[in-house]
């Protein structure tokens, strides 16, 4: 089995902006006429037909590339996987929809602001945690003691991350709405370099980068999404891929895969998170904390995880951050569910 990992990193400029997210937020980019009724799954094909076969994965920083690596389960696949690098989970969707690549594991937002701009994807698994890796962080110098102290306040995040859910339900929360604060979209490099300079007043970041900016700045933490937000991280899958019999075969090997990446990593936490470090290129304490809190098992695509997402998807339209659009169900095809389960028992 061979594998490449090509860069595709995203970066948007560091000035600070406020946020003005309408219908056109990621909708201009990814918007496609879309399939939004699950058609029946392609028949598969026999997995010596696969040799051909090249999956386009998507991965962010530590992620799925270094998941399978370490945990073995890249050895003796019978096609190949091509890794490309991305920033956060909102251009993976826009790839994905453009047919650039195959496959991505995303947090819990950006599958929600694809399905608002009717992409060409569909969630095809689901991942958990108890979601306290992703916080909101203040300079170890602000006199900020909760959610509502900032009103008015710079709050660098990733516009369409899962950083951008958990904040908005925060805001929320704390009885205040989007207009109360100056929202600076900002991909995590950029945010660590504004809020290292004090160009921002707080961070809504998800680990690893979470752990590095505490690590690195002494940053405090202000709230975790630990019983706000759901936790859930999705794997999406582009409609172009899973209308190939051949892709649509390998991407359920994929799947399982990752599935028992997951449950190896949970299983050995001491050797996952020392490989991890290694992978990522961070510290080692950094790298053990982040995977402490961060890691997501495989969970079945159930109703459950639906109808938390499709609520997560109706405070976004409440706060008039994406537009009403069609149920987040029609953007979820449940195929693999009984590939996971057999690969999680």
């Amino acid at each position: 089995m061979l594998f490449a990992s090509r860069p595709r990193s995203r970066r948007v400029a560091a000035s600070l902006l406020t946020l003005v997210v309408g219908a056109t937020a990621l909708a201009g980019c990814v918007s496609r006429e879309s399939d939004t009724v699950s058609a029946a799954a392609p028949s598969t094909v026999d997995p010596s037909r696969l040799s051909s076969v090249t999956l386009d994965v998507g991965d962010q920083k530590g992620g799925t590339q270094a998941l399978l690596e370490a945990s073995g389960q890249l050895t003796g696949t019978p096609y190949r996987v091509s890794f490309s690098t991305f920033t956060s989970g909102p251009p993976q969707v826009e790839a994905a929809t453009a047919g650039r690549i195959d496959f991505a594991v995303t947090g819990n937002t950006p599958p929600i602001f694809g399905a608002a701009a009717n992409a060409r994807i569909k969630v095809v698994s689901a991942y958990t945690n108890d979601a306290s890796g992703d916080q909101i962080l203040v300079p170890k110098t602000s006199t900020a003691r909760s959610v509502a102290d900032l009103r008015g306040k710079r709050i660098a995040f990733g516009k369409g991350s899962s950083a951008h859910g958990h904040l908005l339900l925060q805001l929320t929360k704390a009885g205040l709405t989007p207009a109360d604060v100056t929202l600076v979209p900002l991909q995590p490099a950029d945010a660590l370099t504004a809020f290292t300079a004090g160009q921002v007043d707080a961070w809504a970041i998800w680990d690893p980068f979470t752990a590095l900016a505490q690590q690195q700045t002494g940053a405090r933490t202000l709230t975790t999404a630990q019983g706000v937000a759901n936790g859930y991280g999705f794997g999406i899958a582009s409609q172009q891929a899973l209308d190939d019999p051949a892709k649509n075969t390998a991407l359920a090997d994929l799947v399982s895969r990752l599935a028992k990446a997951s449950a190896w990593a949970q299983a050995n936490p001491e050797e996952w998170s020392a490989k991890y470090s290694a992978a990522v290129k961070i510290d080692p304490v950094a790298g053990e904390q982040a995977q402490r809190r961060s890691l997501r098992p495989a969970i079945p695509l159930d109703q459950t995880v639906i109808d938390s997402e499709q609520k997560l998807y109706d405070a976004f339209v409440a706060a008039k951050q994406i537009p009403a659009g069609k149920p987040f169900s029609d953007f979820v095809d449940t195929r693999f569910d009984a590939t996971v389960k057999a690969a999680t028992r």
